[in-house]
Order: structure tokens, then sequence, then C-alpha cells
């Protein structure tokens, strides 16, 4: 369906499962092959390789924190200016949007495959630990100036309407990625090096891929000659700054963790830890998928000043996060050691006890984890990166370090807590944001006419 009347004319009900259910379903298979990916390694390269992964897994994602401030950054300024019918303005962001994010790709895998070796001798690994980790991650960054680009297609894709080819790229991404890295681990035996390899294969076929519809000349957002201008940049990093923010600060917190984990419980901690985060990386994502495939038709609305679709289109947001969080609670609560030894295996009785044992206190995190997710969607879709920043920060590292030292007494039952801690703070302060914020979310729909005249005024 063309891109406005989808986001202008569709029932909030209606769009909300449109967009947010293919969604949905591009992180549902990202999510799937996350956890494959760790199933994967910890079953054919077994433990080692898998506490090694997990070492080098929060310098990857760093390596896509600055990429992701562009793509989410200029995801919103371009869904506002569309409902504000300046579409040239839109296109020229997009375009500039392009260009930032394979350059900050060079610049940060170039980066990454220099500092690979003192970065993780740094979280205090040695020997085949650290050296599997520095492989795994000097693989990633070689094909980082692609890569990175890939999940800003996706956020494009669907703000031209592209929501099933979205989802279809996904799928096929995370199929090629699956299969290519068990065919390489499985059957032809290699080592660590090639669980990278398999993702970078298929993600950059995903990229290229994503880019057809643009060059085709098939879309309302199309590449022109960039004009790069200081109030657009500005207006990129303050929007995709929340989602840098807690990109950076959360694997800041993943790396003080480790470190902590490391020196309390060695490999076995580093392995339980990196089970709850594959856990946590399909739960996520699917929230995700469901709350930020409504951001173009959230952006679009308010930028339009058809604020009741906007309140419409959030409340179906909340809920679905809550339904997914609530799935999650009992899953995680019914199955904690089938799910532990899916990513551990060759453990001891105790080493299986300890992983049920934390999975059951991880998963009071999703009680309340989803009012802080919706909160923080919400705030950045309407272009309101301050409040956005302010969740994101605290979930990602201050209430963590917080929490670290109120519940060091404990040991490592006080890091298994943090996580459940860290969501109910993070839930009060939404409640905070969102009720300070009300006067603004409840402003009436501005008339067709008032809105021209103020576009005239500006």
């Amino acid at each position: 369906m063309e891109s406005k009347k989808l986001f202008a004319q569709t029932r909030p009900v209606k769009l909300f499962f449109i967009a947010s259910v293919p969604g949905a379903i591009s992180m549902l298979a990202s999510a799937l092959y996350g956890l494959f990916d760790g199933i994967f390694v910890g079953q054919f390269l077994g433990s080692t390789a898998f506490a090694a992964v997990n070492l080098a897994m929060p310098f990857v994602i760093i390596n896509f924190a600055l990429a992701d401030l562009i793509g989410v950054g200029s995801s919103v300024p371009i869904s506002i200016n569309l409902g504000q019918k300046k579409e040239r303005e839109a296109s020229n962001i997009f375009t500039c949007a392009v260009i930032m994010i394979v350059g900050a790709g060079f610049v940060t895998g170039t980066g990454m495959f220099a500092a690979a070796p003192g970065l993780i001798r740094l979280m205090g690994a040695d020997g085949q630990f650290a050296e599997l980790a520095t492989v795994y991650l000097r693989v990633y960054a070689v094909f980082s100036p692609i890569t990175t680009i890939v999940f800003a297609m996706d956020n494009f894709l669907r703000i031209c309407g592209y929501i099933r080819y979205s989802m279809f790229l996904n799928i096929l991404m995370s199929c090629v990625c699956a299969g290519t890295e068990f065919i390489m681990l499985g059957i032809f035996g290699w080592n660590i090096w090639a669980a990278a390899l398999a993702n970078g294969i298929g993600m950059t076929m995903a990229a290229l891929l994503a880019l057809i519809p643009f060059l085709r000349r098939k879309t309302v957002l199309r590449f022109r000659r960039p004009q790069f201008h200081l109030a657009m940049i500005r207006q990129i990093i303050a929007c995709g700054l929340p989602s840098f923010l807690n990109n950076i600060a959360g694997r800041i917190t993943s790396i003080l963790l480790n470190a902590i984990l490391v020196r309390l419980g060695g490999e076995t901690a580093v392995s339980i830890y990196g089970a709850l985060m594959y856990i946590d990386g399909f739960v996520q994502p699917v929230m995700y998928g469901a709350c930020d495939s409504l951001q173009p038709a959230v952006g679009f609305n308010w930028g339009a000043g058809k604020f009741s679709r906007v309140r419409a289109l959030e409340r179906c947001c909340f809920i679905a996060a809550a339904v997914i969080c609530g799935t999650a609670v009992a899953v995680i609560s019914a199955f904690p050691e089938t799910l532990s030894r899916l990513f551990i295996t060759g453990g001891t009785a105790e080493v299986y006890a300890a992983a049920d044992f934390a999975m059951r206190l991880f998963a009071l995190t999703y009680v309340t984890r989803w009012v802080s997710f919706a909160t923080q969607s919400y705030m950045l879709a309407i272009e309101k990166p301050m409040q956005a920043s302010i969740i994101s920060v605290s979930t990602a590292l201050i209430f963590p370090v917080v929490l670290i030292a109120c519940l060091w007494p404990l040991g490592l039952t006080g890091i298994w807590l943090n996580f459940a801690g860290t969501a109910a703070l993070a839930a009060a302060l939404s409640v905070v944001i969102l009720l300070k914020a009300r006067p603004l979310l409840n402003q009436p729909d501005q008339e067709e006419p008032v809105r021209e005249m103020e576009e005239i005024m500006s």
C-alpha cells in the first residue's frame, strides 16, 4: 500500500497489525537466528568458544551503535517531514544518512580490527579464550562498512510502505545466516571465525537486496544529490541519541558485568550470563519489531497533527509489549533448565543448578520491562529525544551500576537480580515521564488549514 494512504487513513488497530505483525515476525526471525547462533557455537565448538563469543559481543554491538544512531536518528525526521508533505527534504535526509552510515562503518570497523587483541586482554581473558574472542571480533570488523547499514535500510523500507518486503529480507537474512553457520560449523567443522563469517555473508546479502527498490526509484524516498547542513546533522544525532546511548551504555554495562563475572565465576559465570543475554536477545527484538515498526506511522501522524491517531497507535504498542513480556515470564519460569542446556553443554549438575537459578531470577525482568520499552519508543517517535535518552541511559547504565553496588554482598545472586531491579526502576521512571508529558500527548488534532498556515509562516 502507498505509504501516505497507509499511515494517514488506515484505522489505527488495523494499521498496528499491518505494520507491527510483519515487524515482529521480522525481528522474531532475527531473534531465532540469534538463538541458533548461540546453540550452534555452544554445541559444535564448546563452552570456551561460547564464552568467547559472549565476551566479544558487546564490542560487536558497539560497532553497530554509530550506524544505528544515524539510521534511527534519520528515520524520525524523515517520517515527520513526510507527514508535513516535505518529500524533498525527507529524501535528502535519507541520502545523507546512507552516506554517513557507510562512512561510519568503515571507520569503526577499522578501529575495531586494530584494537581487538587489546580490548579482549583488557577484559581479563587470556590463552585460547582470548584468541577465540579476538578472531570473532576481527571477522565482524572486516564486514563493518556494509553490514552496519542493514538495519537502517529496514527502517527506510518500512517508511516507504515496503513492510512485507522488509519482512521477507529479515527472514531471508536469518535463514542464510543460520544455514551458512550450520554448514560451516556442523558439517565442515570450521572454527569460531566461521560463525562471524556466516553473519557477515547473510547481512551483506540483505543490505544489497534492500537497496533495489530505492535504486529502481519505486519508493517515496529517493537518492538525490546530498545536501549536508548542520541543522540536519544535529537533528539526526538528537533523534538517534537514545538508541546510541542505549547501545553504548548497555555494552559498557555488559563489559563491566563480564569483567566481574570472569573474576567471580570464570567461564561458567560468563556462559550463564551469555545464555541470559541470548534469551533477552530473543524477547527484546520481538518487542522492538512490534513497537519500532509503528515509528514511521506515529512520526507521520505527529507531523500531520493527527494526535488522536498517535495515541491510538501507542496504546496498541503498550499492549503488545505487555503481552510479549508476559509470555516471556511464563516460558522462562516454566522451562529454565531446558533453556540453559540449549547453550551450556558438558556442564556439571552444579553448573546447571546455578544456571536454573539465574534463569528464574532473570524471568522477573519482564514483569515490568514492557513499560520503559514502550515509553522510550513513544518518546522517540514523537521527536522527544531527551526523555527517551533519560530512559535509555538509566536503563542501560545508571540503574545497573547502582544496583551492582547495592547488591554486591549477594555475589552472583546480586548480578542475576540486577536485571529485574533495573526493569522495575526504569518502569517507575517511565511513568513519571509520561505523567509530565501528558499535556503534550493529549493535545487535540490540528485542522489542515491551521497546519498549512503554520508551514507558510515558518
